[in-house]
């Protein structure tokens, strides 16, 4: 690995993204504004999978995984509680609608193209199904109990939970959330490692130098800056996501899907990135976990901040929305059981999404 440098892109580029923010934030973009906050985007997104992979390699799997997937999603709270607040009853879907999205992109664009390389590389993708199945088995669980559900309720109108019902959707998602870290880093690590008889990449990347531990903490810190800058300049074009939106005829839920699709670029890259490796599983590790992390972070975090915001939360999930999540399971699982895939099960999962993207845009 390269030594940490001042002048490396990857420590100029979270800092001029932060400059762009710091300029930006607040600010009526023209033309020429949008096309340099998004070049900034652009690289805040690479700069974080590039230190997202340095911490990664230093704390090892599969803890790594969980470093860029709590980051993002932390982040992504954020975001959308700072919508939810400066937008009133517009927003009152937007929770509902990114983290369904999330579910969508990591479980059926991640895998997918995850699989779909790795599948390139080697005519077979090689994955855990064990580790892989209960992370799986937890995404189902946590999205029937948070998204599917409120559309069944009785005890207030519409798709939403009443006040005891979020609560207890909170706390569960959180004890579910962290017994799985548990179990994914504690109790059975070894279910969400790489398989053994992987390419040749693989042992070169387990037996390369990790980094010291000052280029890990100076990468830490860069990440979270690079992750700071991603929301934020995401949040800085929303208007003009959101104007161009409306201009297009298109519906309100395809804002949540393009926030989802902004913050969760880094996580697809360093996905892609790993299955391009030979390492199948950690893709997996970071597409599942984005989406537990996503349900199982995200929904507490509205949950508490409900308290100050005013309008309703609608959480259940349409007709077309519950078909597409319930298609994803059962084609996850399909996937998951034998343990490997092909071309056929990446192009599958790649299918289910671009039919999540086009029913998005035109309902």
């Amino acid at each position: 690995m390269a030594r940490f440098c001042l002048r490396h892109w990857s420590t100029l580029v979270p800092l001029f993204a932060a400059l762009v923010l710091a300029v930006s934030w607040g600010r009526d973009l023209n033309g020429a504004a949008v096309i340099l906050v998004s070049a900034a985007l652009i690289g805040a997104v690479l700069s974080a999978v590039h230190h997202a992979e340095v911490v990664a390699h230093k704390v090892g799997e599969p803890l790594g995984a969980l470093v860029l997937a709590v980051a993002v999603t932390v982040i992504e709270v954020g975001l959308i509680v700072t919508l939810m607040i400066s937008s009133g009853d517009k927003a009152a879907s937007l929770a509902r609608d990114t983290v369904f999205a999330a579910v969508m992109i990591t479980c059926n664009g991640i895998v997918g193209l995850s699989l779909l390389v790795g599948a390139l590389r080697r005519r077979v993708a090689v994955f855990n199904a064990e580790g892989t199945g209960a992370a799986l088995a937890t995404v189902a669980t946590l999205a029937t109990l948070c998204l599917v559900l409120p559309t069944f309720t009785t005890s207030e109108p519409g798709p939403v939970f009443s006040g005891g019902q979020l609560a207890f959707a909170a706390v569960a998602a959180l004890v579910l959330y962290g017994v799985f870290v548990m179990v994914q880093t504690v109790r059975h690590p070894d279910d969400f490692l790489p398989v053994e008889g992987g390419p040749a990449a693989v042992v070169h990347d387990e037996h390369a130098e990790p980094p010291t531990g000052g280029r890990a903490l100076a990468s830490l810190g860069l990440l979270l800056l690079a992750l700071v800058g991603v929301v934020g300049l995401a949040k800085t074009v929303s208007p003009n996501i959101e104007s161009a939106i409306a201009s297009a005829g298109l519906p309100q839920s395809a804002v949540g899907v393009v926030i989802a699709l902004l913050v969760l670029l880094p996580e697809a890259l360093a996905a892609v990135r790993s299955a391009r490796r030979g390492r199948v599983q950690i893709s997996m590790n970071l597409a599942l976990g984005s989406a537990m992390a996503s349900i199982g972070l995200t929904i507490p975090a509205i949950a508490l901040a409900s308290i100050w915001i005013e309008g309703p939360l609608m959480l259940g999930l349409g007709a077309t929305q519950m078909v597409l999540l319930a298609l994803t399971v059962v084609v996850g699982a399909l996937t998951v059981v034998p343990g490997r895939a092909t071309l056929l099960q990446g192009c599958v999962h790649l299918v289910v999404f671009s039919g999540f993207l086009f029913l998005a845009v035109s309902p």
